[in-house]
């Protein structure tokens, strides 16, 4: 990682309260003026902070970025923020804004409006993973980070599992009083005040290994205490957990008895201790005698939050199954199948399994229900029905009529994850940049500005300005629609506005526009994609406490609160 890399990891924008998104559509209004969410409505989300804010000029393309974070987690009491990248790096920001001392005025008001949302900031860095060579089958392995879980605190000092494509390592961060500099004058401000944007200038963090690129995968040496990695912190590797994956892993989960694990690749499911990194006992086993006969895969895998016998994992033909680790050593039979047999369209495709595979679950509602997440829709399932799910939200339906070119540049296989609040009462998930509308035969082109799009007709104006979205669901709402925010300061302005004059104005936009005709076809025969595949936001995470979402967007963090 070069040295601006670091320092973009410890930028932190703010926003004030001048910054006031568009009014949510699905909120309602009080006698008093102020919006007030109906309870079968969704909240209007707010812009809270960014941090490793990114320029859009810098972003280019997502696949050529190496900072892109691929990975986000709470820690169980949200007092912590994990991220780890395309690097290697794992990356720890810490709720700061209840060690702000604030005058009694701000307390004041703030027991009059609420409590006011999180706020975190840099803590430290390392290097979790590096490139590593697998002698056995001959294949360089990658240091991207893959997953990272928090695992229960046995004192002070914090604990996390971070894998690659092959390795889990346990991982110890701890904290401790750093020593005053020589001529430190100032005391360090731990994160930035409401209203200013005030970047926080870390020292560059020492990486956490010293292990050479390309040398063996033994574990013992592997396990290698380090120094300081940032300011007050130390980290130190636990344990390796290697050598037991023929195929990448796509997924760990913590068991909720504190001691145990479970890693999953596309064939098996291994079950681990943390404190014994020389065994692990294989649960789930989907490797045919003949590979030939191979028809699904594994692609995720969750421990339930309560009972630490239940396991559910999901596959590429779109199945949840769910398991009973005391039933037998080997759990190949489920104890339960959720498969949607009413939702697949007739008749069946080449796409249908394609976009039918589960690429992330998680549970709610205390375990009562369980959330799945495909290439075009999320899901909501009752533990106790397996037939059909209790909601189906509708996220990229839109694309179906264009599954044979997102099948030609490899999008159909990108994988969403999803989240929910602690109650299961909402729920999110990433989609794509919105990034073409056409109207009355008038196409939008990325001409004029990069983030900018208009589309026109003979009676009104539609501007659309595009970035990176996701979208929020509600449980008790009538609409499954949902509603699409943006990752950027303002969440709401990637909804369409329109206006009943044209503005004379637009022939200065008249390069990004060109004529087609009454909604004519493209001169190849090809209708546009009407979004960026290129940009996406593929992984968010739930605030474990409040109504606080955060969403990766490239190399940065965006937070919402309500």
């Amino acid at each position: 990682m070069s040295g601006a890399a670091g320092r973009r990891r410890r930028g932190t924008n703010s926003s004030s309260s001048s910054i006031a998104p568009s009014p949510s559509p699905t909120s309602s209004s009080s006698s008093s003026g102020r919006p007030e969410p109906r309870p079968s409505q969704l909240p209007q989300w707010k812009f809270s902070q960014v941090l490793g804010d990114l320029p859009h000029a810098a972003a280019g393309d997502r696949r050529c970025n190496a900072d892109e974070i691929l990975a986000i987690e709470f820690d169980a009491r949200g007092e912590y923020l994990a991220a780890g990248d395309h690097a290697g790096l794992v990356i720890l920001f810490r709720r700061a804004d209840e060690d702000v001392a604030r005058p009694r005025a701000e307390l004041e008001r703030t027991d009059r409006a609420g409590a006011p949302p999180p706020r975190y900031s840099f803590a430290t860095e390392f290097q979790s993973h590096e490139p590593e060579f697998d002698v056995l089958h001959s294949l360089e392995i990658g240091e991207k980070i893959k997953k990272v879980r928090w695992c229960a605190r046995p004192n002070r000092s914090l604990c996390l599992l971070a894998t690659n494509d092959r390795t889990v390592k346990l991982w110890k961060v701890s904290e401790h009083k750093a020593p005053p500099k020589e001529g430190d004058g100032e005391p360090r401000r731990s994160a930035s005040t409401a209203g200013a944007s005030l970047p926080l200038q870390e020292p560059r963090s020492e990486r956490a290994t010293t292990k050479p690129r390309g040398s063996s995968a033994d574990s013992s040496d592997q396990i290698e205490k380090v120094g300081d990695v940032g300011d007050g912190y130390s980290a130190k590797c636990r344990r390796v957990f290697d050598r037991a994956h023929e195929f990448n892993v796509n997924s760990i989960s913590n068991n909720c008895d504190g001691e145990t694990f479970v890693s999953a690749d596309d064939l098996r499911i291994n079950l681990w201790h943390l404190e014994v990194t020389s065994q692990c006992f294989n649960i789930v086993d989907m490797k045919p005698a003949d590979m030939g006969d191979l028809v699904e895969v594994i692609t995720t895998a969750e421990f339930h939050p309560s009972f630490c016998s239940l396991l559910a994992y999901g596959s590429s033909s779109g199945l949840v199954r769910l398991v009973d680790l005391r039933r037998s050593a080997l759990c190949d039979q489920s104890v339960r199948t959720f498969r949607d047999r009413g939702s697949r369209p007739q008749p069946s495709t080449f796409f249908t399994e394609i976009v039918s595979c589960i690429t992330d679950l998680k549970f709610t509602g205390e375990g009562r229900h369980l959330l799945t997440r495909d290439y075009m829709n999320l899901k909501l399932w009752d533990m106790r029905v397996e037939i059909s799910p209790v909601a189906t939200y509708k996220v990229h339906e839109f694309l179906r009529p264009k599954l044979s070119e997102l099948y030609t540049e490899d999008y159909i296989f990108d994988r969403f994850s999803c989240c929910a609040s602690k109650d299961g009462s909402y729920f999110a998930t990433g989609s794509y940049r919105f990034s073409l509308l056409k109207r009355m035969g008038l196409v939008c082109t990325d001409l004029v500005l990069p983030f900018l799009f208009l589309a026109i007709s003979s009676s009104f104006l539609v501007l659309m300005i595009s970035s990176n979205t996701f979208k929020v669901f509600s449980r008790t709402a009538s609409q499954t629609t949902g509603i699409t925010l943006e990752a950027s300061a303002n969440p709401y302005r990637v909804q369409p506005q329109t206006s009943a004059k044209i503005p004379a104005l637009l022939s200065n936009f008249s390069l990004g526009v060109s004529r087609k005709g009454q909604d004519g076809p493209r001169s190849d025969g090809k209708e546009e994609i009407p979004c960026n595949m290129a940009s996406r936001v593929t992984h968010l995470a739930w605030h474990p406490t409040e109504n606080f979402i955060v969403c990766a967007a490239n190399n940065s963090l965006y937070m919402y609160h309500t």
